[in-house]
């Protein structure tokens, strides 16, 4: 890293094309930018373009960020966190102090919404990304010629263009006031509900809605992850990281972490589950520690052995917060940066 800060100091960078220079920078590990940033005005500059990024993903040069919703149980507040991972040292959960305070998820502000999108009222409402695109799916009511009537809202942002596609409606159909879970397994949007009966699956390219597979249905699966498309929760009244696949449509139990979820997420009744990189996902839960309350987070490598059985290996686990006692965790999200 020195080296590069020294020949971004010399004549030669400042005389490259601006090309030349983004292809060089999108090769540095992003875990080095917050230092390049300080070079220079130029490489300030160039570090926040999105034009860097653009050229890290035509590259393939890639890397898992971790992201999680806190909210304070003092003031009600929601602020996004996010993870640092730092080599021989812990991991940590640092404030993200760009983005303001979350008075209440239901509120949370779409831009460039169409005020006609907008203005249509949806109590509960869940987001899924699929090929570049968000899905935004919500519950609203509507008079009909029967009197008040549910309908099922789409609605679709193409997060290249940022063009809001024709919203998509089904009426007669509701998912439930409030839903456990969502996720997406095999590019099909999965909406656990509260009441079973209450669970459905969306698939966009048929713009088809079905009831979900019981076997799937049949678990409470909450705070879950998906990671090659096999659904992951852990179980707290089993004290068992569950595993589901959609191809062979039956649950399983993720051997060899039996030690760790007894006595490290005895205390966490709903540990959040979030994809961390390739055959890799992390759990976040509250513990007690030294005679207070903490958050951790802990990495587990996932394995798929012949017959299907899933292995896991606990890789590390970290105080992220230590003052877990004033936070709830909310939501935790992986992105692909």
């Amino acid at each position: 890293m020195s080296e590069l800060m020294e020949l971004s100091s010399s004549p030669l960078i400042p005389s490259l094309p601006d090309d030349v220079t983004v292809d060089i920078v999108a090769r540095v590990p992003r875990s080095h930018y917050p230092t390049l940033s300080l070079v220079s005005k130029k490489f300030r500059k160039l570090i926040a373009s999105p034009k860097l990024y653009k050229r890290r993903s035509q590259l393939g040069i890639t890397q898992h960020r971790l992201y999680a919703l806190l909210r304070n149980r003092d003031t009600g507040d929601c602020r996004f966190y996010i993870l640092h991972r730092k080599l021989n040292s812990r991991n940590r959960l640092v404030i993200v102090r760009s983005l303001p305070p979350v008075e209440a998820l239901s509120r949370w502000p779409i831009p460039d919404m169409p005020q006609r999108f907008s203005a249509t009222p949806m109590p509960s409402k869940v987001a899924n990304v699929i090929d570049g695109k968000v899905y935004l799916i919500g519950d609203s009511r509507f008079t009909s010629d029967h009197g008040m009537s549910w309908r099922k809202t789409v609605m679709v942002l193409d997060s290249e263009t940022q063009v809001w596609e024709p919203v998509m409606k089904k009426e007669n159909m509701r998912v439930g006031a409030l839903w456990s879970d969502s996720v997406v397994m095999e590019d099909k949007i999965y909406l656990k509900g509260y009441m079973n009966g209450n669970s459905f699956v969306y698939e966009p390219k048929e713009k088809k809605w079905e009831l979900m597979d019981e076997v799937l249905n049949s678990k409470d699966w909450e705070s879950a992850c998906v990671v090659d498309d096999v659904l992951y929760y852990h179980d707290c009244s089993e004290k068992a990281l569950r595993a589901y696949d959609p191809k062979q449509s039956r649950w399983g139990v993720v051997n060899g972490l039996e030690e760790f979820l007894a006595s490290e997420c005895a205390q966490s009744k709903w540990p959040n589950a979030v994809k961390c990189g390739e055959k890799k996902l992390a759990l976040f839960f509250p513990k007690n520690h030294d005679g207070k309350e903490v958050i951790c987070y802990a990495e587990i490598a996932l394995e798929r052995r012949q017959g299907g059985e899933v292995w896991g290996k606990l890789e590390s686990c970290d105080v992220v917060i230590e003052d877990g006692g004033l936070f709830d965790v909310v939501k935790c999200v992986a992105v692909t940066v």
